[in-house]
């Protein structure tokens, strides 16, 4: 049997595409940052499904959303598991044992960048 998302589910995910398509090259952001902005700050787990979802769209830099203390926590979820660290790497973010060094000078807080309506 087919799995299929729900609309709102859909939703959710384009939304949070969205987001991880505006941040800019050499930040990163983490998964409960995007689904704060998003109004659903309980979500960072079904914001870490989205972006799993987003490595079949080329233009969603998913490498640019890692876990709450800097972690590649979506590591596994690339074509090799040193790709999104290799990423981050040709934007000038160092990463030692698959964390970010100095997360919070890299860090872009969405709900803070970003202007809403």
């Amino acid at each position: 049997m087919e799995s299929k998302l729900s609309e709102k589910n859909k939703d959710f995910f384009i939304r949070v595409h969205e987001i991880a398509r505006l941040i800019p090259e050499g930040r990163v952001t983490n998964y409960g940052a995007i689904a704060k902005v998003l109004g659903s700050g309980k979500s960072s787990r079904m914001v870490g499904w989205a972006m799993n979802a987003a490595h079949a769209l080329n233009d969603v830099p998913a490498h640019r959303v890692v876990n709450r203390i800097g972690l590649l926590t979506g590591a596994a979820h690339f074509s090799t598991p040193t790709q999104m660290q290799e990423l981050l790497e040709k934007e000038g973010i160092a990463v030692k044992d698959n964390q970010i060094v100095n997360f919070d000078s890299h860090f872009w807080d969405p709900s803070k960048e970003l202007e809403f309506e």
